[in-house]
């Protein structure tokens, strides 16, 4: 039965993303060198794709990347989505939710972002598969789409890129759903917030006692660093990132669709089922970290995962919603000029 759910959820998805297809006016097929670059966030099993080549069975480039690829390459991009896997090594074919086979080609696991391993370690391999894009196919240009945690690894990469003099130019980047100041769930593993601040919601607790379980169980990784204490703290992560995207324009997207009347915290309310809407929108973030934004709200949950948990239709996802997939679509367009606009446009104030 799950089976048949998620086929049928696929082609209901590919008739949606027929819909956003090229239309009369829209750019024409981008050069080989200028490439998107898709990298999906924490805990995420994600094959790699090329332009022309993706996974034969299942969802295309699994569950986080699949819509996005799908519109990018409808719209005339040169797309690649980065390979990612839950636990060191290379991406292996998946079954359960969000199933994809038969890949066509499997990278080595110094390229595989490790989604459960260290922000900073996986930034080094993101790196080392944009390198890879650069000799084997010609890229120099890039536009970063991040989910998550994506977004996260792909700031280390950029400074990775950066400190090494690397032959690859990243010209924009948009973060769909990234926990920039962290996620409620990491905060209440780590215990910064409480449970009672989800104030008796079911889902929310749940979520936050799944999360602490497999924080203890891994021990070290992403999930004990994706909280307010490790990246927004005196001499945290992103303070150590200062000057890193200095000169690229970054378009922030966040999820509301979980709310909660009256007075709340607003590190957890409103969220999109694992990240606070606050922290999707960088709102405590400095502009010496963060020096051009612009940010969209949507009504939406965090991902697919989440929409099915949930019992939603997998378009109300951030990583699903058409709607989203226009702004990272405007996004890449407004990239060469993005930078002279108007700064913190649709962002919340600091």
């Amino acid at each position: 039965m799950r089976r048949v759910l998620v086929l049928t959820a696929v082609l209901t998805v590919a008739a949606i993303l027929a819909g956003c297809g090229s239309k009369s006016g829209e750019s024409p097929k981008r050069p080989a060198s200028q490439a998107v670059v898709i990298v999906s966030g924490g805990d995420a099993t994600s094959p790699f794709t090329t332009p022309d080549q993706a996974c034969a069975t299942g969802l295309a480039a699994g569950n986080t990347d699949t819509a996005i690829r799908e519109s990018l390459l409808k719209r005339g991009y040169t797309a690649y989505t980065s390979p990612a896997m839950a636990g060191r090594g290379q991406v292996a074919d998946q079954t359960g939710f969000g199933p994809f086979g038969i890949c066509p080609i499997t990278l080595p696991e110094n390229m595989t972002v490790d989604s459960t391993g260290s922000i900073d370690t996986a930034g080094e391999h993101l790196a080392r598969f944009l390198n890879y894009l650069h000799t084997d196919k010609g890229v120099t240009d890039v536009d970063v789409v991040a989910h998550s945690m994506g977004g996260l690894y792909a700031r280390a990469a950029i400074r990775v890129l950066a400190t090494t003099n690397a032959p690859v130019h990243v010209r924009s980047l948009t973060t769909i759903g990234t926990p920039w100041q962290g996620s409620y769930l990491s905060d209440y593993a780590n215990g910064i917030v409480p449970l009672t601040d989800c104030l008796g919601d079911t889902f929310c607790e749940n979520a936050m006692k799944g999360f602490k379980d497999e924080v203890l169980r891994l021990m070290a990784g992403s999930g004990r660093e994706v909280n307010q204490a490790f990246l927004m703290g005196k001499n945290g992560w992103n303070e150590f990132q200062s000057g890193v995207l200095d000169k690229i324009p970054v378009v922030l997207i966040g999820g509301k669709k979980f709310t909660m009347p009256g007075q709340v915290n607003p590190a957890v309310w409103p969220n999109d089922g694992l990240v606070a809407l606050q922290s999707a929108l960088a709102k405590d973030v400095t502009d010496p970290v963060l020096p051009h934004r612009r940010c969209y709200t949507f009504d939406d949950t965090h991902s697919i995962y989440v929409s099915d948990k949930a019992g939603l239709d997998w378009p109300t996802a951030l990583t699903w919603d058409p709607r989203v997939l226009d702004v990272v679509h405007k996004a890449i367009e407004d990239a060469p000029k993005a930078l002279d606009g108007a700064n913190r446009e649709g962002c919340p104030a600091a």
